[in-house]
């Protein structure tokens, strides 16, 4: 479909008059298909609406079957378990099971520093979130235990509740770690509820809202405050407890201030370990390929520096603080101190958030990778909790003169991995400047404002980010692809030209409130027309008119009362008159009896009649000038929904444009779009569904073959 004989039109046109160049144009250009407008569509396609399912009707059956699909659902262990391969799978689940307890039992010692809890509770969370998820989680690959963000995430709670020393006097070290194991054991139990409830909910659609950008930012930034949190144990410092905003950049500006005081012994301590941890990690990463299974350096680091610390003595001769006493066994449980909910229920959602965020994140990428579902409201686990409950019944007292300063080296060196996210700068920079602002503001909101308001910062300014760019969209005249029914930016494509008295206008978002006065501002200035000054200057002239003829008028009435005058006061009428006359007198005696206003809107009407051109012009009589196009057609083809604003700009849109006699089409709405459009009473008698066509092709032919209005339909629309 397009233009037929196309070299042969273009020569001739080059020689035709304007008038006669649209004529041809309108001739040759056709399709092979008939012209489709949305009431053709509709009646071709048997268009209807689709019927709406009522997912709750579903939620509320009960029988034997939906009872054992949900228990199926929440216990999967009760799917996968009887269908367990021994043969398969046993070897390599316990030499994974080995291995990630191997990791577990460094890291959750190292990790319960960052939580401000003594080590030992670090090996309580290397067990039990995994034994739970055994039973619950879906994620074959996932294993839950100590995690960095959320460990400094709990221990910004912790110190705050429960601080290091008041007014640079110590307290008691087991009153405090008391204190700090009830916030939280309570904090704890208030996340685990609203992960519950998350779940229950179906809650997974959060996790879209936190985009790549905004969790690699805020990871970046969690990664800093882990980092400066670990300075006093490597320095050997003891240093107040800050929280709330800025309270990083107050503990850094101690710790430069406390520097001199540094305990040399725990310096090197934690230089030597932190040496010998990146050394064995790039033996491993050089390795891979030759080890089964890489070297465990950070159990091997801390079972030298436990062995070193003991012999050496290094806590009594150069005063290195020591782990100290790990308990053997499990703690009982005990109740929560429900007390404490006001004050933590802020915190415990901001962390049952971000860390069901980062757990369904890795899931995928895992289920990703290896083809199978993780459901996206569960938690996860691992068989790694037997060895971890190994140590703790028997092997977690050996670690008794284990230096604090070597956890901290473990942590410091396993941040390696996200510090390297500072790179993402670069990388954003050159790739997308909008997810790069994104970033920054991220890790400058979690630096600055702590973990908790960092990450609602963030999570706002992407939505407002969003809101922004989808009110400065790309707006584009359209223009025909030589030989083509395919529409381009005519100011990207060279070769694409727009037809000739027709403009295309597209936006590259959907018209809402937040943009919808853009859409009509952008459409007016790409059309190369002020509207609104044409549209004033036209009242201007009428008025003017009316007003003259108004004069005129009574200019007249006046001439004939003083000729009535001098004649007499007295008027014979004629008892011959016909009725006709009299109907006359009645008509005449009515408009002397009209109000002003009436008077003024008869005089317009008369007056726009009066001002017509001989081709119907009300402009061309007037002396303004006329659009170069009789036709605007709006492809909506982005359109994604309409709201109330939307409606009233695109009716604006008709009634300012056929005010300069440019009559308005629309095309591509997609079907969603179109039933929005009738629930808002869009359609009326001044704009049918015959202004709407199935493509931007269909509305551009019927333009060319009806350069004015609709036939029988009314060209005027009031405007809202």
């Amino acid at each position: 479909m397009g233009l037929a004989d196309a070299s042969g039109p273009r020569d001739t046109q080059a020689l035709l008059s304007a008038t006669q160049a649209m004529e041809l144009r309108r001739r040759d250009y056709h399709m092979e298909r008939p012209l489709l407008n949305q009431e053709h569509l509709e009646e071709l396609g048997r268009w209807g609406s689709a019927p709406r399912t009522r997912q709750w009707r579903t939620w509320l059956q009960c029988s034997h079957a939906r009872a054992r699909a949900l228990l199926l659902q929440h216990l999967p262990v009760l799917v996968w378990l009887p269908r367990y391969p021994v043969r398969d799978w046993l070897l390599g689940d316990l030499l994974s099971g080995l291995s990630v307890a191997i990791m577990q039992l460094p890291q959750g010692l190292a990790y319960a520093l960052l939580a401000g809890l003594p080590p030992v509770f670090g090996l309580y969370s290397s067990f039990y979130p995994v034994f739970i998820y055994f039973l619950f989680g879906t994620s074959r690959h996932i294993s839950v235990g100590t995690f960095a963000v959320m460990s400094v995430m709990v221990g910004s709670v912790t110190e705050s509740l429960a601080p290091q020393a008041l007014n640079d006097s110590m307290i008691n070290e087991t009153a405090r770690d008391a204190a700090r194991v009830q916030v939280a054991s309570t904090l704890s139990v208030l996340v685990g509820l609203f992960q519950v409830g998350l779940g229950l909910i179906h809650f997974g659609f959060v996790v879209t809202y936190l985009s790549e950008p905004l969790v690699r930012g805020y990871t970046t930034a969690a990664a800093v405050q882990v980092f400066v949190s670990q300075l006093k144990y490597v320095f050997g410092l003891h240093l107040r407890s800050h929280s709330g905003p800025l309270s990083l950049i107050y503990t850094v500006l101690e710790v430069c201030w406390k520097l001199p005081q540094s305990k040399v012994g725990t310096v090197v301590t934690a230089a030597v370990a932190g040496v010998v941890l990146v050394v064995v990690k790039l033996l491993n990463d050089k390795l891979q390929q030759q080890l089964p299974m890489p070297i465990p350096g950070e159990l091997l680091t801390l079972i030298g520096a436990t062995g070193i610390s003991y012999g050496m003595g290094l806590k009594h001769r150069f005063d290195v603080d020591v782990v100290g006493n790990i308990p053997a066994g499990l703690v009982p449980p005990a109740a929560p101190n429900t007390q404490l909910f006001s004050k933590l229920v802020g915190s415990a959602f901001t962390i049952a958030v971000v860390g069901f965020a980062i757990a369904i994140s890795l899931g995928k990428i895992f289920a990703l990778r290896h083809g199978y579902r993780v459901d996206s409201n569960q938690v996860a686990g691992a068989i790694s909790s037997l060895f971890i409950l190994l140590i703790i019944v028997k092997l977690g007292e050996l670690f008794h003169d284990l230096p604090k300063a070597v956890l901290a080296a473990i942590i410091i060196v396993n941040l390696k991995g996200m510090l390297r996210q500072l790179s993402d700068v670069r990388s954003l920079w050159k790739a997308n400047q909008a997810d790069l602002l994104i970033w920054l503001v991220t890790f400058m909101a979690t630096i600055l404002l702590n973990l908790d308001l960092g990450l609602v910062v963030a999570v706002i300014f992407s939505l407002v980010l969003v809101v922004v760019r989808t009110q400065m969209p790309h707006y584009s005249v359209l223009g025909q692809v030589p030989d083509t029914d395919i529409y381009r930016d005519v100011a990207e494509y060279s070769e694409a030209k727009e037809v000739l008295g027709v403009k295309v206008f597209r936006s590259s978002a959907t018209v809402y409130f937040a943009n919808a006065e853009f859409y009509s501002d952008a459409l007016k200035q790409r059309c190369g027309v002020d509207v609104d000054f044409l549209i004033s200057q036209k009242k201007k002239l009428l008025k003017k008119r009316e007003q003259l003829k108004l004069k005129q008028l009574q200019k007249e009435e006046k001439l004939q009362k003083q000729a009535a005058s001098s004649k007499g006061a007295s008027v014979s009428i004629n008892v011959n008159t016909s009725l006709e006359d009299m109907k006359s007198n009645n008509v005449e005696d009515c408009k002397m009896m009209m109000s002003p206003g009436d008077k003024m809107e008869d005089a317009t009407a008369n007056g726009q009649e009066d001002s017509k051109a001989p081709d119907g012009s009300i402009l061309k009589a007037l002396g303004l000038p006329q659009p170069d196009f009789h036709s605007l057609i709006l492809d909506l083809g982005a359109l994604s929904f309409v709201d109330t604003v939307c409606l009233k700009s695109l009716k604006n849109i008709f009634h300012d444009f056929r005010e300069i006699e440019v009559e308005v089409y629309m095309a591509a709405c997609h079907s969603p779009v179109v039933s929005q459009l009738e629930a808002g009473h869009f359609f009326d008698a001044s704009i049918t569904k015959k202004h709407l066509f199935a493509s931007v092709h269909d509305a551009v032919t019927f333009a060319l073959q009806h350069p004015r209005p609709v036939p029988d339909s009314p060209v005027s629309v009031t405007r809202l």
